[in-house]
């Protein structure tokens, strides 16, 4: 009998697994069905060994409910070994966008796919993709570990799975405590690890920094990073810029359901604020400029200071060397994300 399981996996709803099972009997412990193996669904479901790659692609989509545009007309590329941010005021269709994405809302129109096919034609998606959409998911008399094997049982994968994850997450000590017990950024932690049972290619995360502490946050990103680094697809909202500004390759930002910038974290930030520059204190600057070249501008700050744009700090301080210029001060000033992000989001909503 085919069973198309819905769960609750500490982190959200999402479909978890599409798997033959024979009435009556369970998993061994090395997570093996007893019963018969998965039947393969009329050529459609597409096991994760043979995903072409993990990006995810939306295309022109949109979700109207009655006269409210949650989502309009919405197209973005998730590349992978990228850290990609998804970025907007609340209400503006980020978390609807994500479920969409996940097969749990249907769309109004457009697309999205995950390696070219769409989520619930996935044959086992708890293995390709790993999802965070809430916390406080798991019944709350069950254990951590419990929760994880659980879900280990349902998308057959071994028991021992849980302990792994349970560890990766800092909570191999809490495992045997019971959800209830659970403080915020733990089970925010336990999401995650329900997340990473199936050793997912892509992770799509709804505010997982919500609750983490500053240790878990640096925990968290040092994580993220690394999954990229590995080639998996990472795709994360968020509220905290300047968490956004260290860890992300590249931002989508949305407002008012539709798209308002997408590019790398430093093209949409100079993309309302500038290219980056630099204010150099020296006695001096008259000769700075021919000092550094033609590629360079500079314009005059305060107290007889420049801002120097074109060069970065280690270009200026080698050619004042090299012209015996004396410099007393080189700051390095960087687009503002959080002012770029603000006057991008603020412009959409006002046009809406």
């Amino acid at each position: 009998m085919v069973i198309l399981l819905a769960a609750l996996v500490a982190g959200g709803l999402i479909w978890l697994v599409r798997h033959d099972r024979t009435p009556g009997k369970d998993l061994r412990e090395d997570g093996a069905p007893s019963g018969p193996p998965p039947r393969q669904f009329e050529g459609r479901a597409i096991p994760a060994a043979q995903l072409p790659h993990g990006r995810i692609v939306v295309s022109g989509l949109t979700k109207h409910y009655d006269k409210v545009r949650a989502v309009d007309g919405l197209s973005f590329t998730v590349e992978p070994g990228r850290v990609t941010g998804f970025l907007g005021p609340n209400g503006a269709g980020k978390t609807t966008a994500m479920r969409m994405i996940l097969g749990l809302v249907t769309p109004t129109a457009g697309t999205a796919t995950i390696g070219d096919t769409g989520y619930i034609s996935l044959e086992r998606p708890v293995r390709t993709v790993g999802a965070v959409l809430e916390t406080g998911a798991a019944h709350k008399a069950r254990t951590g570990r419990d929760h994880l094997r659980i879900i280990c049982q349902a998308a057959g994968i071994p028991l021992g799975r849980a302990d792994e994850v349970l560890e990766l997450t800092g909570l191999t000590a809490a495992g045997s405590r019971r959800f209830g017990e659970y403080s915020l950024g733990m089970r925010q932690r336990l999401g995650i690890a329900a997340a990473l049972v199936g050793d997912p290619q892509v992770l799509i995360l709804d505010e997982p920094a919500n609750g983490l502490d500053p240790d878990g946050i640096r925990w968290l990103r040092d994580l993220l990073r690394a999954m990229a680094v590995k080639g998996r697809t990472v795709l994360v909202s968020s509220h905290l810029l300047a968490e956004m500004a260290l860890l992300a390759d590249d931002l989508i930002i949305i407002a008012a359901g539709r798209l308002v910038a997408s590019d790398t974290v430093l093209a949409v930030a100079s993309s309302m604020t500038g290219p980056a520059r630099t204010l150099v204190r020296t006695p001096d600057a008259e000769n700075l400029a021919a000092a550094i070249g033609p590629d360079a501008t500079i314009t005059p700050a305060a107290d007889g200071d420049v801002y120097v744009t074109g060069a970065d700090a280690t270009a200026i301080g080698d050619a004042a060397q090299r012209a015996g210029i004396a410099i007393h001060q080189l700051i390095t000033e960087r687009p503002d994300l959080e002012d770029a992000y603000l006057r991008l989001t603020r412009t959409r909503a006002a046009i809406r």
